[in-house]
């Protein structure tokens, strides 16, 4: 797969507790610069973020991150309030106690009304698989396949564990046709990169994919532009 082609699917990742604007300010030139389908960044950077990239990335945020147990009311609020500050896309995250407590009509009809407070933009929502058995996670693909979200997605990266090719496997088998899917969470290099992709996957949330092509362009690794 070319290099190119795996960039275009990253969702190049940064929501540090820590993060600055300058370190903010470096990610979205990397997004511009190699053409990375998104930066997905905290909220508090995204007013700042979309200012300082105009039309050149567009600009993700994430919401009722990375716990997912704020109240729908909240979760509405932080979708309306990012997309007012200029977010392209949002990513939520799912109560997970209630996908334990099995309250899957609570959880589509959350789903649905963040989607309605995302006014059109894109809708991401992350199950953290890694907390889930995979019952829950088939149950979950259909809630997102009937809540008018585009994407379904693994993991925030925060709970323990990340992306598994099991896991997207499963989502490529149990989402309906038109639901996406984003692998998410220990994506460290760009053989992982190209079997998600390969796998099923549409969006890759990774810091590290843009880190080891500056890396090898460093060290004048002509053999970069494509994963083995």
């Amino acid at each position: 797969m070319e290099l190119k082609d795996i960039l275009s699917k990253v969702d190049h990742t940064l929501l540090a507790q820590g993060a600055t604007w300058a370190e903010i300010r470096d990610i979205c030139d990397d997004g511009i610069r190699y053409g990375t389908a998104s930066v997905c960044i905290p909220a508090s950077y995204v007013r700042q973020a979309k200012e300082y990239a105009g039309d050149k990335l567009s600009i993700c945020t994430v919401i009722s991150f990375p716990n997912g147990y704020s109240t729908t009311a909240v979760k509405c609020f932080e979708a309306e309030d990012a997309v007012k500050n200029g977010a392209d896309e949002i990513d939520m995250v799912i109560n997970v106690g209630w996908a334990k407590d099995r309250r899957w009509d609570d959880l589509l009809t959350e789903i649905k009304a963040v989607k309605a407070a995302c006014h059109g933009r894109l809708l991401k929502v992350i199950i953290e698989t890694c907390l889930l058995t995979d019952e829950e996670k088939v149950e979950l693909c259909k809630i997102v396949s009937a809540s008018g979200a585009e994407y379904i997605k693994t993991s925030t990266g925060f709970a323990g564990g990340g992306a598994t090719r099991e896991d997207v496997a499963l989502f490529a088998r149990n989402v309906a046709p038109h639901v996406k899917i984003k692998a998410a969470g220990g994506i460290a290099s760009l053989q992982d990169a190209e079997d998600f992709v390969a796998l099923g996957a549409s969006r890759l949330g990774t810091s590290r994919i843009v880190r080891i092509v500056k890396a090898a362009e460093k060290s004048g690794d002509a053999g970069a532009g494509q994963s083995k």
